[in-house]
């Protein structure tokens, strides 16, 4: 029998940040805590927006019909409320998750103004929190990061909190 373990690593610009945390090895994410990415630009537009709609099966005409959205007091068609999941956030330098052993633990909207068809946006996103902690699961990373909607003037139009749960890799046995 071979005992595999299956763990992750990053190496970023010279730097290994896997660390040894005693039977298995985690990530150091905390050396990335209060980094952001550089604003991205993203274009909203009217055609993705109706898409968008129809993949949640929603057939609100807000999110179709022009002249219904403007009649609604919208400047254009708006996005739905969790539109902003396709936005590009970019990257936090070094910063890569893992592809396994990632929970979506909890994630929260908070809106300062609609976003509609046509709107130029900048967005970004920045590593707020890391916790380690021992669950039922093993050990468990809680990373809790925040992205940032702006418009071109720099006025926040949206920011978005989610919690993120790295779980301890697990160990498969081969025959």
């Amino acid at each position: 029998m071979i005992n595999v373990q299956i763990v992750a690593a990053i190496l970023t610009t010279g730097r290994y940040l896997a660390v040894d945390r005693g039977d298995f090895m985690t990530l150091d994410f905390s050396a990335f805590m209060g980094q952001s990415s550089s604003p991205v630009r993203n274009e909203v537009e009217k055609g993705a927006i109706r898409r968008f709609a129809e993949a949640l099966g929603d057939p609100n005409p807000l999110y179709r019909d022009e002249v219904y959205a403007r009649s609604m007091g919208y400047a254009s068609v708006p996005a739905p409320p969790t539109f902003s999941r396709t936005f590009d956030y970019g990257t936090i330098a070094g910063f890569t998750l893992p592809e396994e052993g990632l929970i979506h633990g909890d994630q929260s909207f908070t809106y300062y103004a609609p976003i509609v068809a046509g709107d130029v946006l900048y967005c970004s996103s920045q590593l707020l929190q890391v916790k380690e902690r021992k669950g039922s699961l093993g050990k468990m990373v809680f990373l809790v990061l925040e992205q940032s909607v702006r418009d071109g003037q720099g006025q926040l139009r949206l920011q978005e909190q989610m919690t993120v749960i790295y779980t301890e890799p697990t160990t498969t046995t081969v025959s």
